[in-house]
C-alpha cells in the first residue's frame, strides 16, 4: 500500500490541526477548570466548540458511508484520528468522533432498522444526544463475551433485559439518551448466536446507574464508566438490533474500525506526550546540564521516536486492509494493533511523565490523565492476552501439518 494520505486526508488533517490551534487550545484551560467548578457551563462551552466544527465541515469525520458523515476511508480517517488525539479528550467530542458514540452510530447505520435510525441515529449524528455501550459484567471474566450473564429474554412481543453491566463508557454524560446492551437470549444456541444487542432508552424504568467507576482515581468526567443494573426492563421486541442471536455479529463489525479509531488517537497522545517530553528535557537543567543530556534521555526520546513511528504504519496498513477486505481480511491487523499500540502509548507516556517529575502526576499536564487512558485501553475492547493469541494462533497456523 502507499502510505502517503490521499489529498482529502490530508485537506481534512490539515483543517483538524488548524481548528485545534484556533479554537481548542485557547479554551481548554478555561474548560477543564469549569469541569470541576461548572460542569453544564463546560458543556455549553462544548456545544459552542460544536456548532464551529460543524459550520467548518468537520462533522462526523468516523463514518465512511457518506449518507451519514464525511465519507471517509479508514486510512483516510486515520490521520484525522490521529489529529485528534492530540487534544483528547475534547477534539474528539467537538467534532461528534468520541467513543462510544461512534461505535453505536457505526452499529446502526449497519445493523439499525429505519424506525431505529430515525429515533436514535439522526440525534446521535446531529450531536443533540449522547449513548453508552453495555457488555462487560462484574462477576464473569468478561474477556470472554460467551460468559455473559445478563439476559434479553424475548417474551412475545416484548424484550426482557435482566443482570448488571460496568464500565459503561458514556452513562455519566447528561446528555445520554440511550444505550446498546449486549446480553444473553439463547442459551442453547450456537455459542456465537446466543446473544443480541438491545436499545434501551435511558429513562426506561429498571434502569439504575449504581455508581461511576473510577480510573486511577479519574471519572472521565462528563462521561464516565458506570455500573448499571436492569432489572425486570421491558421494551418492544424490536428494540433488538437486527433480531435475536446477532449480538456476536454486530460486535465483530462494531469493533474493527473502532479498534483504528482508538489506536490512531492514542497514537496522537503520544505524540503530544513525546512532543511535551522534548519541550521539558530542552528547557530544564540539572547537575549542570539540559535533562535531555542526563540519564540515558536521548536514548529513551529515541526509542520513543521509533516505537510510535512503527506503530503508526501498523494502524495505517489495518486501515487499509479493513478498507479492501472489511473485518474478515484484517482479523490478525485488529488484533495487532489493540496489542501494541496501547502498550507503546503508556510506555511514551510514561517516559514523559519521569522528565516531567511532579508535574507529570500533577493535573497541569495531560499526561497522567493520557496515562490512565492508555492504560485502561490495554482492557477495553478486549484484553492484550486475547488479542495476543490471537496473533500466535495465526502464526501458529502457518506451521500446522497439511491436511491429509
Amino acid at each position: 500500500m502507499d502510505f502517503a494520505p490521499t489529498e482529502r486526508a490530508r485537506d481534512y488533517t490539515q483543517r483538524v490541526a488548524a481548528f485545534i490551534s484556533a479554537e481548542l487550545r485557547p479554551v481548554e484551560p478555561e474548560y477543564h477548570q469549569l469541569l470541576q467548578s461548572d460542569q453544564p457551563a463546560a458543556l455549553r462551552l462544548v456545544d459552542q466548540l460544536k456548532e464551529s466544527a460543524k459550520g467548518a465541515g468537520l462533522w462526523n469525520l468516523f463514518l465512511p458511508d457518506g449518507r451519514f458523515g464525511a465519507g471517509l476511508s479508514n486510512a483516510d480517517y486515520a490521520p484525522v484520528a490521529e489529529m485528534t488525539g492530540r487534544a483528547m479528550p475534547l477534539a474528539p467530542e467537538v467534532f461528534n468522533c468520541n467513543a462510544p458514540d461512534t461505535g453505536n452510530a457505526e452499529v446502526l447505520v449497519a445493523y439499525g432498522s429505519e424506525a431505529q435510525q430515525e429515533r436514535w441515529l439522526t440525534p446521535l449524528l446531529a450531536g443533540t444526544i449522547r449513548s453508552a455501550f453495555c457488555m462487560t459484567e462484574p462477576d464473569v471474566a468478561s474477556s470472554d463475551a460467551s460468559n455473559m450473564a445478563a439476559t434479553a429474554i424475548v417474551t412475545g412481543d416484548e424484550v426482557v433485559v435482566n443482570g448488571t453491566k460496568w464500565w459503561s463508557t458514556g452513562i455519566g454524560h447528561p446528555n445520554c439518551d440511550f444505550l446498546i446492551v449486549m446480553a444473553l437470549t439463547d442459551p442453547q444456541a450456537h455459542k456465537y448466536q446466543r446473544h443480541s444487542m438491545v436499545l434501551v432508552p435511558r429513562d426506561t424504568p429498571g434502569v439504575e446507574v449504581v455508581r461511576l467507576l473510577p480510573v486511577f482515581g479519574l471519572y472521565d468526567e462528563p462521561y464516565g464508566h458506570g455500573e448499571v443494573r436492569f432489572t425486570d426492563v421491558r421494551l418492544p421486541a424490536d428494540s433488538i438490533i437486527a433480531g435475536p442471536g446477532r449480538g456476536f455479529e454486530i460486535a465483530q463489525g462494531r469493533l474493527g474500525p473502532g479498534r483504528v479509531h482508538h489506536c490512531m488517537r492514542l497514537i496522537g497522545l503520544a505524540e503530544q506526550a513525546l512532543q511535551l517530553a522534548c519541550e521539558r528535557s530542552m528547557s530544564r537543567t540539572a547537575f549542570g546540564k539540559p535533562l535531555a543530556n542526563l540519564g540515558g534521555n536521548r536514548e529513551r526520546i529515541a526509542e520513543a521516536r521509533l516505537a510510535i513511528d512503527q506503530a503508526r504504519l501498523l494502524v495505517l496498513r489495518t486501515a487499509w486492509l479493513l478498507d479492501q477486505h472489511g473485518i474478515a481480511g484484517a482479523r490478525y491487523e485488529v488484533s495487532a494493533i489493540k496489542a501494541v499500540v496501547p502498550r507503546m502509548a503508556a510506555d511514551v507516556i510514561d517516559m514523559a511523565i519521569q522528565l516531567h517529575g511532579g508535574a507529570g502526576l500533577s493535573d497541569d499536564f495531560p499526561l497522567a490523565a493520557g496515562y490512565a487512558a492508555a492504560r485502561a485501553l490495554r482492557l477495553a475492547d478486549g484484553p492484550d492476552e486475547v488479542h495476543l493469541g490471537m496473533v500466535a494462533r495465526e502464526e501458529l497456523n502457518k506451521y500446522r501439518p497439511a491436511a491429509t
